[in-house]
């Protein structure tokens, strides 16, 4: 299977398929897969060439977490594997029921405390990369530029090597952009859902890896009767097809699919095997 690379914020060479831990440990929603299971897919995910994992200390959910399961399936870690995790209003995985006024990870002191939980938990001395993820409270309660220059600091005390954004907006990224390198944005992006056309492509201009999250849909799986189309040309499935279309799209974009599944990990690794046509692509719009 092909895996094609990236320079993540030009020094990180990465796979361009990587891995999204979320769904090992059903946060927020959904079923976990056995611990066995989970260890598995990690270590098989690397075994086929994977380097790029994301993760959050907020990945948790009934005594399971992700950056533990990381720890436990390749620790001591690759010299070449890059772990993304991200901070935000969230600071544990129990905040995701506490009412906004509750979630204060936005602060110096929560994106600090958020920070050193995912060292703890990864076993790390510094952060690849971490994502500032805005979005989960209200524009208005959250300051992206205070919240950037917190985590600008904690870079240079070596804490973290690159930063990255989540959940921004195209003004938001020009921000940002204004007060710190960015190496990665992540935010919603699919074959069905393409409002971040003109962001992909500032990224791409920039040099700038572009991250979608729900690359398959994610809690709404995509079923395009032209998608099925062209799974059906190539005898491929309509996930991989949805994948092998974000690779076409645009070089800097990186994907991270999630699967609690050894089936559906090799299953989406494979979908960088699969060249879709100018057909495919005229099809697919």
């Amino acid at each position: 299977m092909t895996n094609e690379r990236w320079a993540l914020g030009g020094d990180l060479n990465v796979a361009r398929i990587g891995y999204g831990a979320m769904k090992l440990t059903g946060w927020p929603r959904g079923e976990a897969p056995a611990h066995d299971t989970a260890l598995a897919i990690l270590r098989r995910a690397v075994e086929l060439g994977v380097n790029h994992i994301d993760t959050s200390n907020y990945y948790s959910r009934g005594g399971v977490a992700a950056n533990e399961l990381i720890r436990q399936a390749l620790h001591p870690y690759p010299d070449d594997l890059v772990i993304v995790t991200k901070v935000g209003a969230l600071v544990e995985g129990s905040d995701i029921a506490l009412p906004a006024e509750g979630k204060n990870g936005l602060t110096p002191d929560g994106l600090r405390r958020g920070v050193e939980a995912n060292l703890r938990s990864l076993g790390v001395d510094r952060l690849d990369v971490v994502n500032l993820r805005m979005g989960d409270l209200d524009r208005s309660q959250a300051s992206l530029a205070a919240s950037l220059e917190t985590l600008l600091a904690l870079r240079e005390e070596g804490l973290i090597r690159h930063l990255g954004v989540s959940n921004v907006t195209a003004e938001e990224l020009a921000q940002a952009r204004a007060i710190a390198p960015i190496a990665c944005v992540q935010n919603l992006y699919n074959v069905s859902r393409r409002d971040d056309d003109p962001i992909v492509d500032v990224c791409a201009e920039a040099g700038i890896a572009y991250v979608p999250y729900f690359p398959v849909g994610g809690f709404q799986p995509l079923t395009a009767r032209h998608l099925e189309a062209v799974a059906a040309r190539h005898g491929a499935t309509v996930p991989q097809v949805a994948l092998a279309w974000l690779l076409a799209r645009s070089p800097n974009i990186l994907l991270i699919p999630g699967t609690g599944s050894l089936a559906h990990l090799e299953e989406n690794l494979a979908a960088g095997a699969l060249k879709l046509t100018a057909e495919d692509l005229a099809e697919l719009g």
